[in-house]
Formats: structure tokens, C-alpha cells, sequence
């Protein structure tokens, strides 16, 4: 680490002074120990505040950063120096803080136009899928391509992302109402047709061997959100033939009741599980809460990121436990964190809290991969090698920089 305390000085009486190109200024008072220890003990706090600035340029410089937020990170940074109560180069760091608000600021405009950009491209297909959907329903009486293309309109609208909410819902209102307006004239053209009982009955028929289809899916939320479809789509289609819409209706419903009653077997099941869960991680909170933080700290922050492989693995709750179980978790990691930084205080400038806690998150990540392979979970696995590489790049920084 620089010699920070070179830019400070400390009175007779404890107060300590950080130099700078505007003159000494007051940062605190130093009472509990040496000149020497008091201005160390500034000079750790600069020196974290130069980490941090070392972490923002790194991620900024690498790409890894939203430059928005790096700029804001520099700017709150920048903001406080004038009132820092740190002993370091301050007239350094701001000349360095204003360059890299200037990059962060070009990066952040390379963004902006990036996203206009895509936004173009974005309106433009949907643009041109609206217009095409529009002249399907004006003109084209093949029934069959017309709504298979209609669908396959549907589905690539889905996978465009980017245009503004406002101008998106213009665009879907015209497509829904093309969409709707070819329907409406196809069911005219085959309300004119002879044997609209057998195609009507043959459409329902389409709708029953789906439905039939749909009985033993495991997708619930898709599963069922189509089953309603069909639903809704069996009711505005027309009747068939009493003894065929009686038949059909009997498959249909008992096609539903059977995928409906298998999703609330499950569902029971699922919250049992979850109950079960929930006791998990009630009895890993009480166990950190219980911990008696101000006498060990360290071994109350080894306790903690043992129980975070635990919470980790007791899985999911009901949804309405999360919330308050997540203050509790907070408020614990809380406790530790102010006890440990406590302690931080009374440490060497070798023990920097910063680069002992980065250390213990590439280690936790390091485990988290493990049980990722033991899972044998290749989304899993890429995830947790994509962390691990993150955390040790940024330690590596870290360390560099200390």
C-alpha cells in the first residue's frame, strides 16, 4: 500500500489534518493511541476508498460494469472527498475520479445509442410484421396458411424485445385487431359453407385430442393457461351435432379434470415440501441469531457462511414466509458484518477486511460450483464457473491494488 500518511499530519492536541492543494483540513480526532497509529488508521480508510475505485474501473474497463451505474458509483464517490475523513493523496484521487467520469460518461452514451439503435431495428421488424398481418386480413382467403402465418407472426412479435411500452401497445392493438379481423372473416366465409356441424365438429375434435394431449403435462402454469384457452376457444366455436357436442364435451371436460386434479395432488405435495423447508431455515436462523457475535466475530462469520450452504440447500418456502425470512437473514449478516467491523478497527492494514471478505466469497463460490457438479446441473455449472471467474478476477484486482 502507498504511504497515505505522508498527506496528513497530527496536532498536539489529536486532531488530524489531511493535506491538500486548498490547505489542511480536519478529518477527526485521534485519541486512542500514537500520532503514527492515528494517522494509519485514516490512511486505511483512504485506502479503501482507492479499492473501490480501483474495483469500478476495473469492471468499467472490462465491459463487465452498466456504465450508468459506474458512473453514478464515481460520482457519489467524487462527491464525498471533500468531506472524507481519510489522510491519502484527496487531490490525486479526484483528478482520477474526473477521468473516469469522463469515461464512464462516454461509455454510458455509447449505451444510450446502442439500445436507440436496437430500438430502431426492434420497431421496424414489428412494424413490418404488423403490416403484413394486416394484409393478410384484408386479403388472403387461404384460411389454413393465412392463420398458420398469423401464429408464426405471434411467435416471433414474443422473441422482440426493446421497443417502448407505449409504442409496443399501439403496435399490438393493429395486430390484434388484423389478427381479429381475419378470424371474423373467416368465420363468415364458413358460417356461408354447407356442413357447418362437420366442421364444427372437426374443429372441437382438434380441440378434445389437444386437450387429451395436455392431460399428463407436467408444465402447470402453461399447461394450464392453454387448457383455459381451449376453453374459451370451444365455447366461441360453434355447435356441432347434439350427440357429437355431448360426446366431445364429455372428453374435453374429463381431459381437464384429469390434468386440474394431478396439478392439486402436486401442488399439496409441493407445499408440504415447502412447509418442511421452511422449518429448515427457522431453525438455521434462530441457530445465527442465537450467536454471540461481539465475543467471536470471526467464528460468528465462519458460522455464517457455513449456513448459507444450508439455507442454500433447505430449497424454496411459501412464497408468503420469503419476505420476512429474508429480513431476518439480513438483519443477522448485519450484525455480523458491524461486529466484524468492529474488530476491523483494532487489525493490522495486512488483515483488510475487504480482501478477507472477497476471499470467502470466491471460496463460497468455489463450493457452490462443487455442489453444482455433484448435481450434475450443466445450467448450474456454467453459472457457478462464470461467478467463481468474476469473484477471483476481482480479488486478483484487489489484491494487486493493496
Amino acid at each position: 500500500m502507498n504511504d497515505w500518511t505522508a498527506f496528513g499530519r497530527v496536532d498536539a492536541d489529536g486532531t488530524v489534518y489531511v493535506k491538500t492543494a486548498e490547505g489542511d483540513r480536519v478529518v477527526g480526532s485521534w485519541q486512542a493511541g500514537t500520532p503514527e497509529e492515528g494517522l494509519a488508521h485514516f490512511a486505511r480508510r483512504f485506502a479503501d476508498l482507492v479499492t473501490e475505485v480501483d474495483l469500478i474501473e476495473a469492471r468499467l474497463k472490462s465491459g463487465a460494469a452498466d456504465a450508468t451505474h459506474s458512473l453514478t458509483s464515481v460520482k457519489r464517490i467524487r462527491a464525498g472527498l471533500g468531506e472524507a475523513h481519510v489522510v491519502g493523496d484527496i487531490d490525486g484521487l479526484a483528478a482520477r475520479l474526473d477521468r473516469l467520469t469522463a469515461v464512464a460518461e462516454e461509455k454510458a452514451g455509447e449505451a444510450k445509442a446502442a439500445r436507440e439503435v436496437a430500438r430502431g431495428e426492434a420497431l421496424a421488424r414489428k412494424t413490418a410484421l404488423v403490416e403484413e398481418a394486416e394484409t393478410i386480413a384484408a386479403e388472403s382467403t387461404g384460411w389454413k396458411s393465412a392463420g398458420d402465418r398469423l401464429k408464426e407472426i405471434l411467435d416471433e412479435w414474443k422473441t422482440i424485445r426493446g421497443v417502448d411500452k407505449k409504442t409496443d401497445g399501439e403496435l399490438w392493438k393493429r395486430f390484434a385487431a388484423a389478427r381479429d379481423g381475419f378470424t371474423r372473416r373467416r368465420g363468415a366465409h364458413f358460417a356461408t359453407l354447407d356442413g357447418q356441424r362437420k366442421q364444427a365438429q372437426t374443429a372441437k375434435e382438434e380441440l378434445v385430442k389437444e386437450a387429451e394431449t395436455l392431460a399428463d403435462s407436467t408444465e402447470w402454469s402453461t399447461t394450464a393457461n392453454r387448457l383455459k384457452d381451449l376453453m374459451n376457444e370451444w365455447k366461441a366455436a360453434p355447435r356441432a351435432a347434439k350427440e357429437a357436442e355431448q360426446r366431445l364435451w364429455e372428453r374435453f371436460r374429463a381431459a381437464q379434470d384429469a390434468f386440474f386434479t394431478r396439478r392439486s395432488e402436486v401442488f399439496s405435495a409441493r407445499d408440504a415440501e415447502y412447509k418442511g423447508n421452511l422449518e429448515k431455515k427457522q431453525a438455521i436462523l434462530a441457530e445465527i441469531e442465537a450467536l454471540d457475535v461481539d465475543a467471536d466475530p470471526r467464528g460468528a462469520q465462519n458460522k455464517l457462511r457455513d449456513a448459507q450452504a444450508a439455507w442454500h440447500d433447505a430449497g424454496r418456502v411459501p412464497r408468503e414466509s420469503t419476505a420476512s425470512l429474508d429480513r431476518r437473514w439480513r438483519a443477522a449478516e448485519e450484525r455480523i458484518r458491524i461486529a466484524m467491523d468492529s474488530a476491523w478497527r483494532k487489525t493490522t492494514p495486512q488483515d483488510n477486511p475487504l480482501l478477507q471478505q472477497m476471499r470467502e466469497q470466491v471460496a463460497e463460490a468455489e463450493q457452490r460450483l462443487a455442489r453444482a457438479q455433484a448435481a450434475g446441473d450443466a445450467k448450474r455449472i456454467k453459472e457457478a464457473e462464470q461467478a467463481l471467474a468474476s469473484k477471483r478476477q476481482f480479488l486478483s484486482l484487489a489484491e494487486q491494488a493493496g
